[in-house]
């Protein structure tokens, strides 16, 4: 496809979707033949993958089910032949992820293993599933035995309600992928609904982020619960897009953001531009306290009312702060703190840089949302005294909003101190529903493309393996990025001079 508005050819568009479904279909038996199924234990190193029984056949599988399904994708990224055919392509490529043991993590096993620590009157944000004596502790990865849930409280009860009723591990994992699945089904009935209100065309929403492999194979096979919560903020901001400063819809939506964050906490930096989302008519400061601060109350509202029903009050925040036991280089700012070791150690010493350039890089991340949220409220201000002001507000509103908020997760997966493969698709879902130019999409699809091959089928990250060349090459592109981002704005302050 040489240009990014030229029309999709049919045998293009067909051999796009019979080659995701292939993909799809390989991966399946990949995550049957070495995925993460309870009785296999994580593997040390890529030698022990490869000689586990089925290993050469399981990487066979992963490697071209990946190329194949992260090809397809890639192949219509300026947009699928039409919505319709979106929805029913994305579709067909989950139908046989759905019979898929859990792919690409073992996630999945520590909420089973929190639920079940909840049902029996213990805090999962106080003990480790190990110390809580969980019977499933041997199918939780290493690294997450020993470590309180960073989940929020809304998750804790649906986890321990999953334990109960699914009345063992098996039936538990069933039930949060019907969760997951539930969250991909919302957010497949808000794209619609976001894209037409941001001038977007659903034909390249919908293709962008439900045909995308990282929700195919860890929302919905590796059932994380990032998929309930993005469909609670999509839906959130839809009600306040459709409806803005009704008393109804703010109570709604608030509630609807209060349940994400109470998912996962990620979905907090949505809110700030949900807010501005929230006001009817003018922008001004007195209508954002007035619209945002009601749904401010009410998302603070739900957040009390579920940490007091659980019985778990305000233990869940303090769960977050371990979420960074892990390191790898697929975060940039431990990519960086890994490089600076290394140069230490080449000198003689020891500088131990990880804490310190993940504090700075939270430090950035902060100043980075403030930053994205007075651009977006600058930006809905200058509309005030446009001519035909109600109508540019409308849609001006929805397309700031998204944007704005989807550039705060992006600057939030990349800042924070971990990074999964399926982090991406926060990003993803409120960009592809924004008002970007189609031939910028290629900036945060191409992330995703690569971040998809990432995760063997039973869970092991490939960055484990390659710690120094990734870090090295992470620290590269962090270095281009701060090299653009500085000469874009040197350029846009040249511009300003010369409108003045």
């Amino acid at each position: 496809m040489s240009e990014p508005d030229a029309p999709v050819r049919p045998v293009a568009a067909s051999v796009a979707r019979y080659a995701g479904l292939t993909g799809a279909t390989l991966l399946t038996v990949a995550g049957w033949l070495g995925g993460a199924l309870p009785d296999a234990p994580p593997r040390a190193t890529l030698s022990d993958f490869w000689q586990a029984p089925h290993g050469p056949a399981t990487l066979l599988c992963w490697l071209v089910g990946t190329a194949l399904l992260v090809g397809a994708w890639w192949s219509l990224r300026w947009g699928a032949p039409s919505g319709r055919w979106a929805y029913l392509t994305a579709g067909l490529w989950t139908l046989p992820l759905l019979a898929a043991p859990p792919l690409g993590s073992r996630d999945v096993y520590s909420y089973a293993c929190q639920g079940w620590t909840w049902t029996r009157g213990v805090s999962p944000y106080r003990v480790g599933v190990a110390a809580a004596g969980c019977p499933w502790t041997d199918s939780v990865s290493p690294i997450w035995r020993d470590t309180p849930a960073p989940y929020g409280p809304f998750f804790v009860l649906l986890a321990g309600l999953a334990v109960l009723a699914g009345g063992g591990l098996v039936g538990a994992i069933v039930l949060f992928r019907v969760a997951a699945v539930a969250g991909v089904l919302l957010v497949a009935l808000c794209l619609p609904g976001l894209a037409r209100a941001a001038g977007v065309p659903t034909r390249r929403a919908a293709w962008l982020v439900l045909a995308c492999p990282l929700v195919g194979v860890h929302l919905v096979a590796g059932a994380h619960n990032d998929a309930l919560a993005l469909g609670l903020v999509l839906f959130g901001l839809l009600v306040l897009i459709r409806g803005p400063g009704r008393p109804r819809a703010l109570v709604a939506a608030g509630v609807l953001l209060g349940l994400a964050v109470a998912v996962k906490a990620m979905a907090v930096v949505v809110l700030p531009f949900a807010a501005l989302a929230a006001v009817l008519g003018r922008y001004t400061w007195r209508a954002l306290l007035r619209d945002g601060g009601r749904l401010a109350a009410v998302v603070l509202g739900t957040l009390v009312v579920l940490s007091l029903a659980t019985g778990l009050g305000l233990g869940w925040v303090d769960g977050l702060g371990r979420s960074g036991d892990s390191q790898q280089w697929t975060s940039p700012p431990t990519a960086v703190g890994f490089v600076v070791d290394y140069a230490g150690e080449a000198a003689g010493r020891r500088p131990h840089a990880v804490p310190v350039t993940r504090a700075v890089a939270l430090v950035l991340l902060v100043a980075s949302l403030v930053a994205l949220w007075w651009w977006a409220w600058t930006a809905l201000r200058r509309w005030n005294d446009a001519r035909q002001r109600v109508v540019r507000l409308t849609v001006a509103r929805p397309r700031v909003a998204l944007l704005g908020a989807g550039l705060a997760l992006t600057a939030t997966v990349l800042l924070a101190p971990v990074f999964h493969p399926w982090y991406a698709t926060w990003p993803l879902a409120l960009l592809a529903v924004s008002a970007v130019p189609l031939a910028r999409t290629v900036w945060f699809v191409a992330p995703c493309a690569v971040a998809s091959v990432l995760a063997l089928p039973d869970g092991t990250n490939l960055a484990r393996f390659t710690k120094a060349p990734g870090a090295v090459l992470m620290t590269v592109l962090v270095l281009v990025v701060l090299v653009v981002l500085a000469a874009g704005v040197r350029a846009g302050l040249r511009r300003r001079r010369v409108d003045r």
